[in-house]
C-alpha cells in the first residue's frame, strides 16, 4: 500500500504534464496580427527583390489575408487546432521568383485542407503532413 500511493501521485503528476497542452488557439489571439514568413520546410527564405515579404494577416473576425507572390484572402475557421480557409480567393499572376510561385500553391493547399496552427511567443507555425511554414510576428502591424 505504501508503494501504491507514491505511484498514483507520480502518474497524476505526469498526466498533468502531458495534458497541459490541450489549450487551443483562439481567434482573439490572432486578431489584428501580421506575421512575416521566415522558414519554408526547414529552410530560411532567401532575400528577394521580387516584392514585399511573404506574409499572413488576421483581422478581428478571423478573415485571413496575405501575400506570397499573389495576394490571398478568405474567411478562416479554427477547429481542433487547425486553421482552414475553404473559399480562398487569390490573384493569378506569374511570379518571376520560382520559390514565391511554389509558396502560392503551398499556402492555398494548406489552408484549403486545414493546417495545424501553433502560436508560441512571436512564432506562428502552420503545418501539414508534408509542409511547414514558420512566420514571425510583426509588432508594428
Amino acid at each position: 500500500m505504501k508503494k501504491i500511493i507514491p505511484l498514483i501521485a507520480l502518474s497524476v503528476a505526469l498526466s498533468a504534464c502531458v495534458s497541459s497542452r490541450t489549450d487551443t488557439l483562439k481567434p482573439e489571439q490572432l486578431a489584428n496580427q501580421r506575421f512575416v514568413l521566415t522558414t519554408f520546410n526547414g529552410k530560411a527564405l532567401t532575400a528577394s527583390d521580387q516584392g514585399p515579404a511573404a506574409e499572413i494577416r488576421f483581422d478581428k473576425d478571423l478573415r485571413v489575408t496575405g501575400k506570397m507572390c499573389n495576394g490571398f484572402m478568405g474567411q478562416g475557421k479554427l477547429s481542433d487546432g487547425a486553421l482552414t480557409v475553404k473559399h480562398m480567393d487569390m490573384t493569378m499572376m506569374m511570379c518571376a521568383d520560382p520559390q514565391r510561385n511554389e509558396l502560392d500553391h503551398t499556402i492555398q493547399a494548406m489552408l484549403n485542407d486545414g493546417a495545424q496552427i501553433d502560436l508560441t511567443g512571436d512564432q506562428l507555425t502552420l503545418t501539414t503532413v508534408s509542409q511547414t511554414l514558420i512566420y514571425t510576428r510583426e509588432h508594428n502591424a
